[in-house]
């Protein structure tokens, strides 16, 4: 495994990260310890060296499972982590006053079993607390050697550019993937104009984009892909055109459809490193040797008239958390 480095920060991580949410939530039934500890460990042997996670992913139990994890090769390893929610549980509301960031730092510290937090996100921008006030929080705990580098999710252009006034901004991560492209015109020229890296989170579309989901799939109770306009059975179904399309492209590189769809995205900025999630070995192993695909522009230039060619069908967040994204 390549590294890259997060735009013009120093932050130097391996081409591909692991997003380690859907180990303890959002996607059913959370892993066994051992399974979550044993894969989080591969990944390491595979050459992937980081790990996101947040204090909303369970709430606590994914930052407790990477702490257990990753504390024997902590040196080896780069951890994010996120801020942002009351009592860090997304549906209690937004955050992001200056003592609480502090807390929560302080509390991710001693679940992650570590000094230091080397990415530190705004989870989502809080519209009740100017972002100036929390890039100078976050400023403030890289000064005390808690924090290395400040993160934004999901944010706007003029907001990353008020918050890396204050504190240099080393990475945004907002949604990115084959059929997500909005963030190419809304902020990725502010992005390469300041120097700032892009950590796309689901690349794989949520697990669509592997080809493992169709119309007839059927989601657990607390599967977070059951309230997302995209993920019903109408759009499931319409969107299976992509799927079948991206198919044809790796059947001719002997390459699987999520192989296409991580390397397509590295293929686009040297500053972007995606971070798809698994809970499976296999499909770790899938992702990684994906950053060994190669593309030359002009087969680039073809998936992107393809893309243009399938519209994807289905919102990719219900109306309420719509409106918390892009701010």
């Amino acid at each position: 495994m390549y590294t890259r480095r997060l735009g013009q920060s120093g932050l130097e991580v391996s081409a591909l990260g692991l997003g380690c949410m859907g180990l303890s939530y959002a996607y059913g039934r959370p892993v066994e310890k051992a399974q979550g500890i044993r894969l989080l460990r591969t990944a390491v042997e595979r050459g992937i060296n980081f790990f996101d996670t947040a204090e909303a992913y369970g709430p606590f139990t994914n930052e407790e499972l990477l702490g257990e994890a990753l504390a024997p090769v902590r040196d080896r390893v780069v951890i994010a982590t996120k801020f942002g929610f009351v009592d860090g549980i997304p549906a209690r509301g937004l955050d992001s006053r200056p003592e609480h960031i502090r807390a929560v730092v302080e509390a991710s510290l001693e679940r992650l079993r570590t000094d230091r937090i080397d990415l530190l996100y705004q989870h989502r921008v809080d519209p009740e607390v100017p972002i100036e006030e929390v890039a100078g929080a976050v400023r403030e705990l890289i000064a005390a050697g808690k924090v290395r580098f400040f993160g934004l999710s999901e944010a706007g252009a003029e907001t990353i550019r008020r918050a890396h006034r204050v504190q240099p901004v080393a990475a945004l991560q907002s949604e990115y993937s084959l059929w997500w492209r909005e963030p190419e015109e809304s902020v990725w020229p502010v992005l390469e104009e300041l120097g700032i890296g892009f950590v796309p989170f689901s690349p794989l579309g949520r697990g669509f984009l592997t080809g493992a989901i169709d119309a007839n799939t059927r989601f657990e109770e607390n599967d977070f892909r059951r309230t997302l306009p995209r993920f019903h059975e109408e759009n499931r179904q319409a969107n299976a055109r992509l799927v079948a399309a991206i198919a044809e492209i790796a059947r001719a590189r002997r390459a699987t459809v999520a192989q296409v769809a991580l390397s397509w995205i590295l293929a686009r900025k040297p500053w972007i490193v995606p971070i798809p999630g698994t809970t499976k070995l296999e499909r770790l192993e899938e992702n990684c040797a994906a950053a060994d695909l190669r593309w030359s522009p002009e087969e680039i230039a073809e998936i992107d008239r393809l893309l243009a060619a399938v519209p994807v069908r289905g919102e990719r967040y219900p109306s309420h958390l719509q409106k918390t994204v892009n701010r």
